[in-house]
């Protein structure tokens, strides 16, 4: 894609899965304030603002506002998912004016699934695809996710739960299988009738990477996808990922960075 339709994509994007966005789960409330789209979940879950259109002048009390709603429904923390493109351009410096820490930024890209869909899918010597469908998959992808990314996600598994108890048409997870070992999982979020699928994870263990998993993997969400009927893919690259997404044939929309609040301690001033 040339950088006009990379343009017209990200618009589309802005529109339909940020601004446009469905609450993750039946315990989320997905809701318009004013510029605002934000979601909050009473349990375990995300909570954050996924969109926003403010102006210089409105962008301070937005923030605030937010943040207080939030600290009020007793959130030990929320995330504002910044977009390089959102306005006003000193965003970023308003977040962090008020509390928010950066996290390290990822690049916004996107893949035809139609082009993605022909990439061969033939697992590397050694590897099977295990699908994810119940508590055990899960606990794998938990186990590849410890390991790949030094970091344990119980956030993420019981998203990934409760989605495969309520709404299993809105995701498709898989591990690769080194024999018994897990040594790679990914998953991807749909919503049915939209444009876009999320890719998510494809963390591989050290020892197994440059073998081309993620490659597999990327190709089997992409089938899937072309099978209901979905044009496009988008990933939150890390740096590790982006160049390997560029050589599979995703183009660069943009940058995104989490920015997160955190609730102040007792002993905090």
């Amino acid at each position: 894609m040339d950088r006009d339709e990379l343009l017209k994509v990200r618009a589309r994007f802005d529109a339909e899965v940020r601004e446009g966005a469905q609450a993750d789960g039946g315990d989320a409330l997905l809701e318009r304030v004013g510029p605002v789209v934000r979601q909050s979940v009473p349990g375990p879950g995300w909570n954050g603002v996924l969109w926003s259109d403010l102006g210089a002048g409105t962008a301070d009390a937005q923030i605030a506002a937010q943040v207080a709603f939030f600290a009020g429904r007793g959130c030990a923390d929320f995330e504002w998912k910044l977009y390089g493109h959102d306005r006003p351009a000193d965003l970023g410096d308003r977040l962090r004016a008020a509390g928010f820490v950066p996290e390290p930024p990822e690049t916004l890209m996107v893949g035809l699934v139609a082009e993605l869909a022909q990439l061969p899918v033939e697992p590397p010597e050694g590897i099977t695809l295990r699908v994810v469908t119940d508590e055990a998959g899960v606990d794998l992808m938990m186990e590849v996710h410890a390991r790949a990314f030094g970091t344990e996600r119980p956030r993420i598994r019981e998203a990934l739960l409760s989605r495969l108890r309520e709404e299993p048409e809105t995701i498709a997870a898989a591990v690769a299988m080194a024999g018994d070992v897990p040594v790679s999982a990914a998953r991807m979020e749909m919503r049915p009738g939209a444009a876009f699928a999320g890719l998510w994870g494809g963390g591989t263990v050290p020892q197994w990477r440059g073998r081309g998993i993620y490659r597999l993997l990327v190709a089997h969400r992409a089938r899937l996808a072309a099978k209901l009927g979905i044009p496009y893919l988008q990933v939150d690259a890390s740096e590790d990922s982006r160049p390997v997404l560029e050589r599979l044939g995703f183009g660069v929309m943009g940058v995104t960075v989490p920015y997160i609040w955190t609730r102040p301690g007792p002993d905090s001033d």
